[in-house]
This record gives C-alpha cells, structure tokens and sequence, in this order.
C-alpha cells in the first residue's frame, strides 16, 4: 500500500509540474530577451498572471512530492517525474488545442513503458531516513560546484541550445539536491512542526529550490525545450537515483536485472529526445529561440 500511495503522490507531482512547466513557458515568452541571466527576468516574469498560476502549481507539486519522499524512497520518486514531459505536452495539446502527432504518442509510450519497466526491474529500496553531515557537506559542495560549472561554461554563449541546454543540465542538478534534502526535511516533519522548522534541511531545500527555479527560468528563456528539457528531465533522473544510493544508501537490483534496467533507460532516452521536439509544436517557439 505504500509503494501505491508514494507512486501516486510522485505522479501527481509530476502532473502539477506539467501544468507548471505549460503555464511558465507561457509566461517566458513574453518578457524582454534584454532580461536573460538578470533578477528583471523573474521581476518581468512575477507580473505575468501565467508565471503566477504556474508558481501556485509549483507549490502543489511540491507538497505531493513531499508526501511521496516521506514514504519511498529517492531512487523510486524522482525517476517518475521523467512523465512530467508526457504531460507537459497532454497538457499544452489540450490547451492550444492541437493535435498530438503520431510522434507525440509514440514519446509518451516509450517514457511511460521505459520508466515502468525500469523500476520494476530496479525495484529501488532500503535506505536510511537520515545522512550524516559529513555525507550532506561532500554532497552540496560537489552539487553546487557542478552547477556552477554549468552557469560558468553557459554565460559566454548566446541564446541557443548549448546555452538552453547547460542551464537545465545546472537546473536538472539542483532539482535533484532539493528532492534529496526535502526528503530528509519530510522525515523530520514526524517529530512535530517545530522540528520541521527547526531542521537545516528545510531551510536548505527551500534556498536550492529557488536558485533552481531561477535557472529553469534562464533555461527556458534561454533557447528551445528541444535543448533544455532532456537534459532537465534526463539530469534530475540520473542524479537523484545517484544520490538516492550515495546520500541515503538506497538499493537498486543488480545482475541480470541490469539488462531489462537498460532497456527501460534506453526507452526513456528516445521518447525524452522525441517528446521536446512535438512540444514546441503545441506550445510554439520562443520569440529569438533558435
């Protein structure tokens, strides 16, 4: 009954995501191209009704992820969200009200099969609910360095794919620390509201949060989903399950188990370079994207 309930609150999250995700690239394409990489890109953008309806959104997958991480683990949770992209374009079809391609639907079907049948074959478990702080420092000093690495190697590119792309590859990065440490936070939210409040954690998934928001921003802002969304969804996947096993000591099955694992993973690869593609199609490009 858990793994039910921490599979469904993942998937809820990662629809309100998908809503998220349709109603701020709304939003993006509106603001100035002067604003990209600056505090007026989310000033401009907090005035726009869109980025405001999807920062309500945002807050609800949040808290259904907080649900799902207090009850399963890092390396079954987060990979879910790889659907987020399934959705995203469901979502923007039904709101533009464009037809999905046969492309579209064999993306979908690729990343929902994939993902199933890389889980069930992984069957991520085990784990403790807490790391040890020497284990959390090694891990924000490495996280933060990886995505300022990511910012550094972006700035001096022009508004294009390889810019798009190593901002959500730094956005992918951050997502992944703050389900991690959201994680620890939802566990202390069991001795009592004060110790949620009182906890490092907390403090620290709401500050990653935000500066990977900030960078989501910068990713869309920055060039077409085609090169911004893979390394997003694929990044925070990928990450998260490394985290999940190094930070909290999560299991994944190894052995002839890694043969269905690789094709579930390989699946999720060709519907996630598919999908970006047959969304900006029902979203339509960026002004300046390219």
């Amino acid at each position: 009954m858990a793994i039910v309930l921490t599979v469904l609150f993942a998937v809820l999250a990662a629809v309100s995501n998908a809503c998220a995700m349709v109603l701020q690239r709304t939003a993006a394409r509106t603001v100035p191209q002067s604003d990209a990489f600056s505090l007026r890109l989310m000033r401009d953008l907090l005035r726009h009704p869109a980025w405001l309806g999807g920062m309500a959104t945002v807050i609800c997958a949040a808290v259904f992820q907080a649900l799902a991480l207090a009850m399963g683990s890092l390396a079954l949770v987060q990979p879910i969200f790889v659907t987020e992209l399934t959705f995203v374009l469901l979502i923007a079809c039904a709101a533009f009200r464009r037809r999905l391609p046969p492309l579209g639907w064999f993306g979908i079907i690729a990343v929902t099969v994939g993902i199933a049948l890389a889980l069930v074959a992984a069957a991520p478990s085990g784990g403790r609910d807490h790391a040890p702080l020497a284990v959390w420092i090694l891990t924000l000093i490495a996280g933060g360095g990886a995505m300022a690495c990511c910012v550094l190697a972006a700035l001096p590119y022009g508004r294009g794919k390889a810019r798009a792309a190593l901002f959500g590859t730094a956005a992918a990065i951050g997502y992944a620390l703050t389900a991690a440490l959201l994680k620890s936070a939802a566990d202390t939210a069991e001795h009592g509201v004060a110790a949620f409040f009182t906890s490092w954690q907390t403090y620290g998934f709401a500050t990653v949060g935000v500066c990977s928001l900030f960078l989501l921003s910068n990713a869309v802002e920055s060039g077409p989903l085609l090169a911004s969304q893979p390394a997003l969804t694929l990044g925070d996947a990928v990450v998260s399950l490394t985290l999940g096993i190094l930070v909290y000591g999560e299991h994944v099955r190894t052995g002839w188990w890694l043969v269905p694992e690789a094709v579930g993973a390989l699946l999720v690869v060709a519907g996630v370079m598919v999908l970006p593609r047959v969304e900006t199609q029902a979203l339509g490009p960026r002004p300046g994207a390219s």
